[in-house]
């Protein structure tokens, strides 16, 4: 299984507002979210975060309520990764993203997960706004920092709806870190951190390419990535390195590699819970009791078998692999029921 740490940068936002479309009902059944088994009809509305330079795209779960019910905010890992855990890095969807909602919406908690920048139905719109503007989406005007206004920006728009008693933000993968970064900064009532890295990327990173690369060039690497977290910029940068670390994507590079998981999480006030798989190929669980001992008053979940994309897997990589193509695989019930006894708890 291949680890996929990367994006494309492509630009900036400042200031924005939700608009809200119109809701259609759906029906879901989820027998291990929901313990009577019962089909539960939910509300879904298509909602839009306007901007400047463009609008972010999202779709919120409501569960059938007469009274506030808690939502929360989820948002996506790494790579081209939409608002539903899919990719078209992979043959297929998985829908893991959208299976977590809906299994939430059998507990009776609401959730808006997004398209982030350059991604999905938002990605398509930036593109065409571009496009209309005569403008053009430069890689150089990208900032990790604009994924964590965003999310700031959106729990913000929840916070207003009179609907919802609480709002929680939960990261997967990389979203876990603009998740934690977001939660300080909104604040919002709780974080979960879902097979979250527990390391500077840089280090990761290091790691990776490590058992791939000749000693001089993994030198070059480290060389390179020390410079970016000190905000600076290579000279030069080898051929064979040009991919991860062309002129474009560096000021992208400089804000992302800057941030400490660990220093970040353990700078939230509100409750944390923190949630790794066992059978997870991309995030190993030293990661989460990394963010665990940096963060004492956080709650730390294993989830017995539970890979990346949050299904049930062995470590097989052939298994692996067909996993993250396979919508008809459920998340895995734990999951969903220990965020969702975390989510009720802090019912205000």
């Amino acid at each position: 299984m291949k680890k996929y740490f990367f994006r494309l940068a492509l630009l900036s936002t400042f200031g924005a507002a939700l608009v809200i479309g119109a809701a259609a009902q759906t029906t879901i059944e989820n027998g291990d979210a929901n313990s009577s088994g019962k089909k539960i009809a939910v509300s879904e509305e298509a909602v839009r975060l306007e901007t400047p330079n463009g609008n972010l795209h999202g779709t919120l779960l409501l569960p059938p309520s007469k009274r506030r019910v808690p939502v929360v905010l989820i948002i996506s890992g790494s790579g081209p990764t939409d608002r539903d855990g899919n990719s078209p890095l992979f043959k297929g969807p998985n829908n893991s993203l959208k299976l977590l909602a809906e299994g939430l919406a059998a507990n009776g908690i609401a959730s808006l997960r997004y398209d982030k920048r350059g991604i999905g139905q938002t990605g398509k719109e930036m593109l065409l706004a571009a496009q209309k503007a005569k403008t053009v989406l430069r890689e150089t005007d990208f900032r990790f920092d604009a994924f964590i206004d965003d999310a700031v920006l959106w729990g913000q728009k929840l916070r207003t709806d009179k609907r919802f008693s609480t709002v929680m933000i939960a990261g997967h993968s990389e979203g876990s870190l603009i998740g934690m970064i977001a939660a300080r900064k909104l604040p919002a009532d709780g974080f979960v951190s879902i097979a979250g890295a527990g390391r500077p990327a840089g280090q990761i990173l290091l790691e990776q390419v490590k058992p791939q690369y000749t000693p001089e060039l993994f030198k070059q690497t480290e060389e390179i990535i020390n410079l970016l977290v000190a905000g600076q910029t290579p000279s030069s940068v080898p051929p064979q390195l040009y991919a991860l670390f062309r002129p474009g994507i560096q000021p992208y590079m400089m804000s992302w590699l800057r941030y400490d998981p660990a220093k970040e999480i353990a700078a939230l006030t509100a409750p944390v819970l923190i949630i790794q798989g066992t059978t997870d190929v991309q995030v190993s669980v030293e990661d989460a009791r990394r963010l665990a001992a940096t963060e004492p008053k956080a709650k730390l979940f294993f989830v017995e078998g539970m890979n990346h994309i949050l299904k049930q897997v062995s470590k097989n990589g052939e298994k692996q692999t067909a996993s993250y193509s396979d919508p008809a695989l459920p998340v895995i019930p734990a999951l969903i029921e220990v965020i969702s006894r975390f989510v009720h708890k802090a019912k205000k």
